[in-house]
């Protein structure tokens, strides 16, 4: 019985380190940004049965971090530096509303189609949207969860376009700027950088770690 236990459990982890590799492929060559739903395509591309375990989220960005350093080893460093310079640069104009880089662009592990995602903790919301319309740049607005700890609370989140990149901008209460911040009840605290860190990441050679940044 033991024995039988311990096939099983092997076939099980297997199957799981196949999901994250084949999760980590998909978010590299297509593009996906969402992790839950690269390892749900994975698990059924591969047959896997409903009960199987599905891989944790650090478990494949381990396997994207490789996947990228062996089949993308020169043109993914390039395509993060651009996307940091751009997210740079955006951050620069939208200062005043004391901006953080967070995501994939600044994990490092930004794909072919990534989104630039700021936070932005502003005396309002309006405050943003009349900078934008005041400078004609067209944006779509919509609302979405955020967590501090187990609480959840509405964001506003606004969309635009910024030298033909998606940029996210998540617009917070300003208290919330010093509050540990995650997008889901369950998730990792969101890792977020600033004006500062950000420009030393940009000042780095391409490819440059985001050890700098922080828990938000």
């Amino acid at each position: 019985m033991i024995a039988r236990m311990s096939r099983n459990n092997g076939r099980q982890n297997g199957m799981r380190a196949r999901i994250a590799a084949a999760a980590a492929r998909l978010m590299a060559e297509d593009g996906i940004n969402d992790f839950a739903l690269a390892k749900r395509k994975a698990a059924r591309a591969l047959g896997a049965a409903p009960t199987e375990g599905l891989p944790g989220n650090d478990e494949i960005e381990t396997e994207l971090r490789a996947y990228l350093a062996l089949y993308q080893a020169e043109e993914h460093p390039e395509r993060v530096a651009g996307l940091r310079a751009i997210a740079l640069e955006a951050m620069n104009v939208l200062e005043r509303f004391k901006p953080y880089l967070t995501g994939t662009v600044l994990a490092g592990t930004a794909g072919p189609y990534a989104e630039i995602e700021l936070q932005l903790f502003p005396e309002s919301t309006k405050e943003v949207e009349l900078f934008l319309i005041e400078r004609n740049i067209a944006y779509a607005a919509s609302d979405e969860r955020r967590y501090t700890g187990d609480r959840a609370r509405a964001v506003a989140v606004i969309t635009l376009d910024w030298q033909g990149v998606a940029l996210i901008l998540s617009v917070f209460d300003p208290r919330d700027e010093r509050s540990a911040l995650k997008t889901t009840r369950a998730g990792r605290v969101t890792v977020r950088a600033g004006i500062a860190e950000v420009r030393a990441l940009v000042e780095l050679k391409p490819g440059g770690a985001a050890h700098e940044a922080r828990p938000a």
